[in-house]
């Protein structure tokens, strides 16, 4: 379990407890996030209804936990068969579209899933080496971190959580792991592993807060971790900013 973990995930940065003020380039958060739980494989449109470029499990690949997806948007169509078949427009999980570089969305069918929401929103920003916590729109926390080294740097854009992972006692960047949609636009391999961005904790790792040192993944302070993989939900949006 050790191994495929940390085979699986692009060692992160480090966080300490904080506060900060928010840096010029970090965008407005929202204050909710509808998600999507699948309860089966889904095929992934490239517009509602239309051309299948690949699929999505139901379950993750490290915990087993079901596949929750931030919803984008959605569409009701009628076209066919005038059933108001459901689509929704998700973002999708690291390279399931066999793209070097998320992040990337498409279309699935809502028949089979569960929709929820989250208030809670996760920024990274690059500049300020810190980790924005949001719920319901407002700033609550904010952790200096260790982000990624110039030649293998922490990819920006839109991604999410993908998966809330407890590690083993002794691994590194133990004690939890929070692994993402990005992946590493260097690294598409890592020690066996899809070069899977993940933000972390530090032990049997270290790292020095407030540095770029790490392969692309961001490591917390053990109590910075600790609180976030408390309540940080798979489907979590997450916002990296340079």
């Amino acid at each position: 379990m050790t191994r495929a973990i940390t085979a699986g995930l692009c060692l992160l940065l480090a966080f300490a407890g904080g506060s900060s003020a928010l840096a010029a380039t970090v965008p407005k958060v929202a204050p909710a996030q509808e998600l999507v739980q699948l309860f089966g494989t889904e095929s992934v449109h490239a517009t509602p209804g239309g051309a299948v470029e690949g699929s999505v499990a139901a379950q993750r690949p490290l915990t087993g936990e079901p596949t929750v997806l931030p919803v984008l948007s959605s569409v009701i169509d009628n076209t066919v068969d005038h059933s108001g078949q459901l689509w929704l427009q998700v973002r999708l999980p690291g390279r399931v579209l066999g793209t070097q570089t998320p992040p990337a969305t498409g279309w699935i069918s809502g028949s089979n899933t569960l929709t929820s929401s989250t208030g809670w929103h996760l920024v990274v920003d690059l500049a300020a080496r810190r980790v924005l916590v949001y719920d319901n729109g407002a700033q609550v926390r904010s952790y200096l971190a260790v982000v990624g080294k110039p030649s293998t740097p922490t990819p920006t854009g839109e991604y999410f959580i993908e998966e809330n992972v407890t590690m083993p006692a002794g691994a590194p960047g133990a004690p939890f792991a929070l692994a993402t949609s990005d992946r590493s636009n260097v690294l598409h391999q890592f020690e066996g592993g899809p070069g899977q961005v993940a933000i972390h904790g530090r032990e049997n790792l270290g790292g020095t807060l407030g540095t770029a040192a790490s392969h692309g993944c961001v490591r917390l302070a053990t109590n910075a971790i600790t609180w976030l993989a408390a309540r940080i939900v798979p489907g979590t949006p997450l916002t990296i900013v340079d």
